[in-house]
């Protein structure tokens, strides 16, 4: 009997060590050779499961995927207008891809988001979707997914800078919230006051 008949939770496995890795090391140590060793698995082992390195790498990305639309529900689960929803997801996204770099590297490698087999598109999507629907909420005059799609690269940008500290070299800041909140005065308009 071979190591995958007796070990019908491989799949997960290899993906649980697949995470791991990329958290402690970044994307560049996601090899099938390491991350079979680290699930305690022959080199080949995954191969049985990802026939390709790609399709075990949009396996992992897709549990960031996951695990970001858990962290965005859990903040939207206290409600708020539509504005207020928008900010909260916006920074939840800040913070997700600032405290997992790797992750987020991962989850928008553009390799991985082209190749039609992996769904890892189909699977961005849905966080897309919401985004658009509360700002088109907020903005009911605009088309939603052009401002959630500018939004949204103004975030992926706010992100890779603030990772590289760009912007706190050239703003002097060491938070970004100044920034987010700028960003969604940009996109959705200055705030109403009652």
């Amino acid at each position: 009997m071979n190591e995958i008949e007796r070990d019908p939770g491989l799949r997960a496995r290899l993906v649980d060590a697949g995470v791991a890795l990329v958290a402690a090391e970044g994307a560049q140590a996601l090899t099938l050779r390491e991350i079979a060793r680290r699930a305690g698995v022959s080199h080949g082992a995954p191969r049985r499961y990802f026939p390709t390195h790609r399709e075990l790498l949009s396996a992992i990305a897709r549990r960031g995927f996951a695990d970001l639309a858990d962290q965005v529900r859990a903040t939207l689960a206290d409600g708020g207008d539509p504005r207020t929803q928008v900010a909260a997801l916006a920074r939840t996204y800040l913070t997700f891809a600032l405290d997992n770099p790797g992750m987020y590297e991962l989850m928008f490698r553009h390799d991985l988001l082209e190749s039609g087999h992996s769904g890892l598109r189909e699977t961005s999507l849905p966080l897309f979707r919401l985004l658009a629907d509360l700002v088109g909420r907020v903005r009911p005059e605009a088309d939603a997914r052009r401002v959630a799609g500018a939004l949204w690269a103004n975030l992926h940008g706010l992100a890779q800078l603030w990772r590289w500290r760009s912007l706190q070299l050239a703003t002097d800041d060491e938070d970004f919230v100044p920034l987010l909140e700028t960003a969604l005065i940009a996109h959705l308009g200055p705030e109403e006051t009652p």
